[in-house]
């Protein structure tokens, strides 16, 4: 299940991508703006084309001095689902401020917002949402709250550096049948996107079920260092597959009728 982070402004979401770019579309669409003022036309006049040549100039110089790879300061992709220009958020909020300068004021409040992880907005955008994407976040937020439980185990077992990402790719690749990269492959996903974001939740369920026994594992036996935790957790991922490929298998077994 492919879930994007959104905000909710005027009753419409306005999606993130892996990048932390927003939707300027999104924008246009929750101003009901005219065709006059959508982002491709916008993009293109003098001030919004001078605000993003010096906004790509300074990602770049911070991109190259902190070694990271640099993200555009804006642009447009097409795809099903996934059409729109994304930008910035200071390019985003300069749009807003062409559509409405009142528009600008809200998207700069949520966004502060979301950023600085308001719980209560959480609150107010899944109060909006299906049923559907309401037990996927509260999958995601248990997840989330066990693989903390799970990393402060690895670290209190000697666990440093590259062992982290072993020790989970271990738990993807005897769970889910990939390493992250492979997973990434199969379901069509960006390169640096995160796994858990895309996982259904009987899969965030079964991710969570193996780290929790990885951890009791690597406590039990006193795994230290990288390469016993990453046995362990793969250890414990095996064990969670197999629980689940046996209940699969029983509930395709005929089943015996009394006569």
């Amino acid at each position: 299940m492919n879930q994007s982070r959104s905000i909710v402004i005027r009753g419409s979401k306005i999606f993130e991508d892996e990048y932390g770019l927003i939707c300027l579309d999104d924008l246009w669409r929750a101003a009901k703006a005219p065709d006059s003022k959508v982002p491709a036309k916008w993009r293109r006049g003098r001030m919004a084309s001078a605000l993003i040549i010096e906004l790509e100039k300074k990602i770049r110089i911070s991109s190259l001095k902190e070694n990271k790879t640099i993200i555009p300061a804006i642009y447009s992709k097409r795809g099903r689902g996934s059409t729109g220009t994304y930008a910035h958020p200071i390019i985003a909020a300069a749009y807003a401020g062409y559509l409405s300068p009142k528009l600008e004021l809200e998207v700069r409040e949520v966004w502060l917002r979301y950023r600085a992880g308001d719980a209560t907005l959480a609150d107010e955008i899944l109060e909006r949402a299906t049923a559907e994407e309401n037990r996927w976040a509260g999958a995601r937020a248990l997840s989330r709250s066990q693989r903390v439980t799970y990393t402060d185990t690895l670290k209190a077992h000697y666990v440093t550096g590259r062992g982290y990402m072993d020790c989970t790719e271990a738990v993807y690749l005897k769970l889910l049948g990939g390493k992250s990269y492979q997973l990434r492959e199969l379901r069509g996903l960006a390169p640096k996107v995160n796994v858990r974001d895309n996982l259904s939740v009987a899969e965030l369920s079964f991710v969570m079920a193996a780290e929790a026994l990885a951890a009791e594992r690597i406590e039990e036996e006193l795994r230290l260092g990288n390469d016993e935790c990453v046995e362990a957790s793969g250890r414990s991922a095996s064990a969670i597959r197999e629980a689940i490929e046996a209940d699969r298998k029983a509930r395709k077994a005929p089943r015996l009728t009394n006569t």
